[in-house]
C-alpha cells in the first residue's frame, strides 16, 4: 500500500492562506495561483490549499474540519512556539495544557483549521 503524499485543506482564499502558512512554516509555497497553493513539507508530504469555491467536487467543509499537528522536542519548545504564535496574532483556542498524550496547545488558521503543537508525553 502507498502512503499518502498530499494533505489538502479547503480554504476560502488560497493566496491569503498561502501568506499565512508561508509565515507559519517559514518557507514560501512551491506553487501558488488564485485557486491553489502548495507547500513541500518534510519526508515528501505536500500541503495543498485549494479554494473551497472552485474545488471539484465541491467539498462539504466547516470551520475546524481539519487539524495539523506539529510535534516538538520539549515542553519548553511548545511554550516558545505558543508565545511566538500569540505574538503573531494567531487565535489560540486551547492554551498550553497537559493531556494524556503530552503537553499541547491549539491555534486556528484563517479558515478555522486547528493547528496543534505538542510535546509527546513519556510512553
Amino acid at each position: 500500500m502507498s502512503n499518502p503524499h498530499f494533505l489538502i485543506l479547503f480554504v476560502d482564499d488560497p493566496m491569503a492562506s498561502a501568506r499565512f502558512y508561508a509565515s507559519l512554516l517559514e518557507q514560501p509555497p512551491i506553487d501558488a495561483s488564485p485557486g491553489f497553493a502548495m507547500f513541500a513539507m518534510n519526508e515528501g508530504l505536500m500541503l495543498g490549499l485549494w479554494s473551497k469555491h472552485t474545488a471539484q467536487p465541491k467539498p462539504a467543509v466547516g470551520a475546524g474540519s481539519c487539524e495539523l499537528a506539529f510535534s516538538l522536542q520539549s515542553d519548553a519548545a511548545v511554550d516558545a512556539r505558543h508565545s511566538n504564535w500569540q505574538a503573531q496574532g494567531l487565535t489560540i483556542v486551547q492554551p498550553p495544557t497537559r493531556l494524556d498524550f503530552g503537553y499541547t496547545f491549539v491555534a486556528l488558521d484563517p479558515d478555522g483549521h486547528r493547528l496543534r503543537v505538542f510535546s509527546p508525553g513519556a510512553i
